[in-house]
């Protein structure tokens, strides 16, 4: 077939030129007959036409030739095909199982990404959107752990569907978790948690020692012996501990009580009474405030080393988180940097402090920071006093002083005489009520530094004896752990393990 290419190639040039000839026999004779230049450069035309055919025939052959090499090569390979056909479908066939394992992984791991976020959002969702969202999450699970498929059977559009089967409860989670609700009841959930902790050392005695105390035992004077005894050391005192005991007493034998574990509930419904009658926030007496009055005025009063001045910056932090406008008075003039302390707590909140260098007269520092007060028509003016003994007379009378002067200013002032107590004092905290009491009339009294000490049981003795309202109680120190009081939070924090290992037994 190459050599009737070539001959063809070959015939086709020859008429060509033959043609060439024909037409220069048909030209006039002048033409003709040209001069010897032409006729030398017409054949120098015609050998350069010629090898280019020659070049053209060897091109044409060689590519015949090596069409020809390449039909030979493929009747050659003919009879060995089975044998590479077979090695490129088992080629083919592992290519499509890898890509059908990668793809089947891919959808494996989309599905558990889902699921994860299926389950973030079901943790915060109601029980009702739980179920909604399961279905997709199933659904993409059931997807993965189908049988293997073609990459173009989990194409991109699947997958987009595989999610877009969800349904769209996201505006209703971020409702439902924004509803105010679920924040308070973890937020009173921490702070309980939080006045636990706080009252651990108290409750070792007072709570979890009663476990012991009635758990198996009949009711007997014994029984009421080591009640005694166990009252007395959590310092409730003598007088509050023989109140509990004839109260306690005369309950069983009316109720006809054999069961020492019975006594549990009753104790503590009476030492809750005890507490409850003596639970009045403040936030109460400063409702009934008149601001056209001036501003609601307390002076805090208490011994050495109970905590007065870090009690005063807690508070005014609470009162401007309220949105009262606090001014502070550094009435302490006697210890040494007490007033650089007050002044770190004021520029620390932004709130205004009055203050006079140390050794200054007390009451004229509070009697210039009460007119400061009004004339910057502030809500609330805590005023700090140096702290003194109950039984220096000197010292009394000094802070008798101090309220006279406020007085002239204002009839009304100080509206709170809050007496700070140290309840790891114990006793000699129910002297410093007394004697406090006596000099200036004290209307409120917080309790501090519970969470140090296992006297907290003195919280009773006060109460019983005076019935002086109890404002706050600090268990720790930061600015929330100084708490409005509450007894029944109270009660159930100091109870709390005994009821449980009561509902364990």
């Amino acid at each position: 077939m190459s050599k009737l290419f070539g001959w063809f190639s070959k015939n086709k040039q020859a008429d060509k030129a033959k043609t060439e000839d024909k037409k220069h026999a048909d030209k006039p004779e002048e033409q003709v007959t040209d001069t010897p230049e032409k006729e030398g450069e017409q054949e120098v035309a015609a050998r350069q036409s010629d090898k280019e055919a020659e070049k053209q025939d060897s091109h044409e052959q060689g590519n015949t030739d090596s069409h020809e090499q390449d039909n030979l090569q493929r009747e050659v390979v003919t009879p060995e095909s089975p044998v590479h056909t077979a090695a490129e479908a088992e080629a083919e066939a592992e290519a499509e199982a890898e890509a059908e394992a990668e793809a089947e992984a891919e959808a494996e791991a989309e599905a558990e990404a889902e699921a994860e976020a299926e389950a973030e959002a079901e943790a915060e969702a109601e029980p009702d959107v739980q179920s909604e969202q399961t279905a997709p999450v199933t659904d993409a699970r059931e997807s993965a752990s189908a049988p293997a498929q073609t990459p173009e059977d989990i194409s991109e559009p699947d997958v987009s569907d595989q999610f877009a089967a969800k349904p769209a409860p996201d505006e209703q989670q971020v409702a439902q978790t924004a509803s105010p609700e679920q924040p308070k009841e973890k937020k009173k959930s921490s702070l309980f948690s939080r006045l636990k902790a706080g009252l651990s050392r108290t409750r070792s005695n007072l709570g979890s020692g009663f476990v012991s105390l009635f758990k198996g035992k009949t009711i007997d004077d014994d029984l009421y012996e080591e009640l005694e005894t166990q009252l007395l050391v959590a310092d409730v005192g003598m007088d509050t501990t023989q109140t509990i005991i004839n109260k306690l007493t005369e309950s069983a034998s009316r109720r006809d009580l054999k069961d020492a574990e019975a006594l549990l509930g009753i104790l503590k419904s009476q030492m809750h009474t005890m507490l409850e009658n003596v639970e009045m926030p403040l936030t109460t007496a400063m409702e009934k405030h008149d601001p056209a009055n001036g501003p609601f005025v307390i002076l805090m009063v208490g011994v050495n080393g109970v905590g007065k001045t870090t009690t005063i910056g807690k508070l005014a932090k609470q009162f401007q988180q309220q949105g009262q406008k606090v001014m502070l008075a550094a009435g302490d003039t006697f210890r040494a940097a007490a007033v650089e302390q007050l002044q770190v707590w004021g520029e620390r909140n932004a709130i205004p402090v009055i203050a006079q260098p140390t050794g200054s007269d007390s009451a004229s520092v509070l009697y210039d920071a009460l007119e400061a007060a009004k004339a910057r028509k502030m809500d609330v003016l805590i005023a700090d006093t140096a702290g003194r003994l109950q039984n220096k007379n000197n010292l009394m009378e000094e802070l008798k002083k101090v309220v006279r002067v406020m007085k002239k200013l204002n009839p009304d002032a100080p509206h709170e005489v809050m007496l700070t107590l140290d309840a790891g004092t114990g006793q000699n905290a129910v002297s410093q009520a007394k004697l406090f009491n006596e000099a200036v009339g004290l209307s409120g009294i917080t309790l501090t530094k519970l969470d140090g000490t296992a006297k907290g049981g003195v919280i009773f003795s006060i109460a019983d004896q005076f019935g002086i309202p109890i404002r706050y109680i600090g268990v720790g120190e930061s600015i929330d752990d100084l708490r409005t009081f509450d007894s029944k939070e109270f009660i159930d924090a100091l109870f709390s393990e005994v009821e449980q290992a009561a509902e364990n037994s």
